[in-house]
């Protein structure tokens, strides 16, 4: 199957840490890694965040447009290239509402909460530690509910 871990080009794993490392120099050299310039923009006080937020969608949306026409397949995964559509259901309306509660009161999302520790903002680990907690939680929750399933006959 293209895709699996054992079909990967060697390199696939170099380009990601690049890529994570590049996306966290960009959070950080935007200041998008500190939480009191999300929170201000939270506010509608700094709107200069809404210049790296768009920037990154157009360029996200010129990639998706474009990557499929120029390539057949994805270069280090070899997988095709297609839309990936989620279903709208109940734990995407919760899991979003969760994590932007989340985002407002700490100003603080988990790709720029790495960031920000990699600057120096070791009181970041409070957030983080959080985002664990919560996804552990989450997890454990998910594992229940699925784990708890109606007998077929409907009684014991």
């Amino acid at each position: 199957m293209a895709g699996a871990p054992d079909d990967r080009h060697p390199l696939f794993v170099p380009v990601v840490l690049v890529g994570g490392l590049l996306f966290g120099f960009g959070l950080a050299y935007s200041h998008m890694a500190r939480p009191e310039v999300v929170l201000e923009f939270l506010l509608f006080e700094d709107f200069g965040l809404l210049f790296v937020l768009f920037g990154a969608a157009a360029v996200t949306g010129v990639v998706y447009a474009l990557a499929p026409r120029v390539l057949s397949r994805a270069p280090l995964t070899g997988d095709r290239f297609e839309r990936r559509l989620k279903s709208f259901d109940r734990n995407v309306l919760v899991g979003g509402a969760i994590f932007g509660v989340g985002w407002g009161l700490s100003g603080v999302c988990p790709g720029a909460g790495y960031a920000s520790l990699g600057v120096g903002n070791l009181s970041i680990l409070w957030a983080i530690g959080g985002m664990f907690l919560g996804a552990y939680l989450q997890g454990r929750w998910r594992s229940r509910s699925t784990d708890v399933a109606p007998s077929p006959t409907g009684g014991d």
